[in-house]
């Protein structure tokens, strides 16, 4: 199986190869960066759906117009927040900002919260992924990790809410889960629903 996933992420990318080796399937993933795709896609959908849908879309556009005919798959993920009202949802990347550093955020977020108590400080992170099948079907799958939101960031890198999202099934904050307990997180959770409506 060859699939086209919508990230230039190196990381991410990695994560998502990880994956499929993982369980166990013989896929040949290739990034955006594979295809030659480098247009801006304006995200202005308002849910994680919405903007999956735009990027999955886009891509495909693309790929009508250059002669590839492969699986899309791409994502839409971010942290909502209880206590805020479900925010920064789908502007978590730009929460502060285009390309704001990760402490400024961080930061930012900690500030809104100062005052909201332990037992409302609830929260989710979610991943919503987008398959475009080669005939044109459209396969969504979601996956949610609940947990909270810490009042002191920890280890900084890696996720950008990582520092600051303890997650309920471990703990402890997402920069300190080990590479297995990460297996259990809300991209997998939808990957394995996504393979599960794919293999259907």
């Amino acid at each position: 199986m060859k699939l086209i996933y919508g990230t230039s992420n190196k990381g991410k990318l990695q994560e998502i190869k990880d994956f499929f080796k993982n369980n166990k399937i013989d896929a040949e993933i290739l990034s955006l960066k594979d295809i030659n795709f480098n247009e801006e896609i304006e995200e202005n959908g308002k849910t994680f759906e919405e903007n999956s849908l735009i990027k999955a879309k886009a891509i495909k556009e693309f790929c009508n117009r250059n002669g590839i005919n492969e699986i899309i798959i791409t994502d839409d993920a971010g942290l909502c927040v209880d206590a805020l009202g479900g925010r920064p949802g789908v502007y978590s990347a730009r929460y502060a900002g285009d390309h704001a550093p990760q402490e400024l955020t961080i930061n930012k977020l900690l500030n809104e919260m100062k005052d909201v108590p332990e037992e409302k400080r609830s929260a989710r992170m979610v991943c919503v992924l987008t398959a475009i099948l080669k005939d044109g079907e459209k396969i969504v799958a979601r996956g949610e990790t609940k947990g909270r939101i810490a009042k002191e960031p920890g280890p900084m890198g890696k996720l950008t809410y990582g520092p600051i999202f303890i997650s309920d099934e471990f703990g402890k904050v997402m920069n300190e889960l080990t590479p297995e307990q990460l297996k259990h997180t809300h991209r997998e959770k939808a990957l394995i629903e996504l393979l599960e409506k794919l293999e259907n």
